[in-house]
C-alpha cells in the first residue's frame, strides 16, 4: 500500500513539473551586440572597433548605434558607420565605430545599440531598449 502511495506522489510531482515547464515562455529573445567587452591599443589619436548588433526577433527593427563615455554622456567626435539602420529578423550586421582619445592616454567608452520605433509607429511604453558594450 505504501508503495502505491509513493507512485501516486511521484506521478503528481512529475505532472506538476511538466505543467510548470509548459507554462514557461517558449522563446526568450533580447537584442544583442558582440563583442561584449574588448580592449583596443592604438598608436594614433583615435581608435576603431567593429561591433555586431543583432536582431533576435522575426520582424525587422530600426536600430541606432551611439557612443557614450563611462558616465553615459555622448562622446563628441565619435563616428559610427552606419549610425542608423534597419535590421531584418534574426540578422546581425557589422558597424564600425571610431572614437577620439581627445588628449587622454586611456579612454573607456560604451557603444550602445538602441531600438527606435519606425516613423508613424505609436508606442505605448516609455521603455528604451538599449544594449551597451
Amino acid at each position: 500500500m505504501n508503495n502505491l502511495k509513493s507512485n501516486k506522489t511521484s506521478a503528481f510531482t512529475l505532472l506538476g513539473c511538466a505543467l510548470a515547464l509548459s507554462l514557461l515562455p517558449h522563446q526568450a529573445a533580447a537584442q544583442s551586440m558582440s563583442p561584449m567587452r574588448g580592449q583596443v591599443k592604438s598608436f594614433a589619436d583615435s581608435f576603431a572597433v567593429k561591433v555586431y548588433p543583432a536582431n533576435p526577433y522575426t520582424h525587422r527593427i530600426r536600430m541606432e548605434v551611439k557612443v557614450y563615455d563611462q558616465n553615459f554622456r555622448p562622446v563628441p567626435g565619435a563616428r559610427v558607420s552606419p549610425a542608423e539602420f534597419t535590421l531584418g529578423g534574426r540578422f546581425a550586421r557589422p558597424v564600425n565605430v571610431i572614437v577620439p582619445f581627445e588628449g587622454q592616454t586611456t579612454r573607456k567608452v560604451r557603444v550602445c545599440t538602441e531600438a527606435i520605433p519606425f516613423p508613424g509607429q505609436s508606442t505605448r511604453t516609455t521603455i528604451k531598449a538599449q544594449v551597451c558594450v
